[in-house]
């Protein structure tokens, strides 16, 4: 049977115990991961430790999603680093998520980076590169999570970690397979029934149709959806959904 991991970014409060947490939990009952925003880029210790709970009991795998110190523009301005200061963010906000792990008895399942140190990844290998030996050296069983066909994806299997690819339920893709950056105003798909066929197409077909109508191959491990949209509880609803009546099993990925 064939299945695909459903992911959703989640946990990304901005200012201290007033995050609205109910949103995330619905969330829950529709995907088989999450990343969880560890501190930078937003979240916060208090909705790291109910989220990472909630997610244990509905038996959803979790993750950590590491962005830049970047909480005025939520992790989405570049931010030219280092590779070591990319290692040091990456190992740090990774094992702030995980100590709620260990004190509840469980493990962090992968790391997907965030914002805008996602999107110089799939592009910048040093950078690349610096996230996965972060990775690697905090528990070389984790999976990374990073854009079909990007560069991450090759730093992490030469680094020797397992991967996932991930392709994007609501955001628009480029004639290369890279996303349209959100400054161009086609970069969101706002149509439910047309992030609806885009999942199916990329699950089943391994393809996606580019915003200038060409058919790109594509790697579907995981579809990621956003928590952050005003109906993101119906619409990872209906994603759920269409993919169980055409019989793909929605699981996230093994270790």
């Amino acid at each position: 049977m064939l299945s695909i991991d459903i992911n959703c970014d989640m946990g990304e409060s901005t200012h201290l115990w007033h995050y609205n947490l109910e949103k995330d939990r619905q969330l829950l009952s529709y995907v088989s991961s999450i990343n969880l925003a560890c501190g930078l880029h937003a979240g916060d210790a208090h909705t790291m430790h109910e989220l990472v709970a909630a997610a244990i009991d509905a038996g959803v795998a979790i993750g950590a999603h590491p962005g830049f110190p970047d909480r005025e523009n939520f992790g989405r301005t570049n931010m030219n680093l280092p590779p070591e200061a990319i290692y040091d963010l990456v190992l740090y906000q990774t094992g702030a998520l995980d100590a709620f792990l260990k004190v509840m008895h469980t493990r962090i399942h992968h790391v997907k980076p965030h914002g805008a140190l996602y999107n110089m990844a799939a592009k910048d290998a040093a950078l690349a590169e610096a996230i996965c030996k972060a990775v690697y050296d905090y528990d070389d069983q984790l999976l990374v999570y990073g854009l079909s066909g990007s560069a991450l994806i090759e730093a992490a299997t030469a680094t020797g970690l397992k991967t996932c690819s991930e392709v994007f339920a609501d955001r628009t893709y480029q004639d290369d397979g890279h996303l349209t950056p959100r400054t161009q105003p086609n970069a969101i798909i706002i149509d439910p029934q047309a992030s609806l066929n885009q999942v199916l197409q990329m699950v089943t077909r391994r393809s996606v149709i580019s915003v200038h109508g060409r058919e790109v191959p594509i790697v579907a491990d995981t579809v990621c959806i956003h928590s952050d949209g005003e109906h993101a509880v119906e619409f990872a609803r209906s994603i759920n959904e269409a993919l169980l009546i055409n019989g793909i099993k929605v699981q996230s990925s093994k270790f």
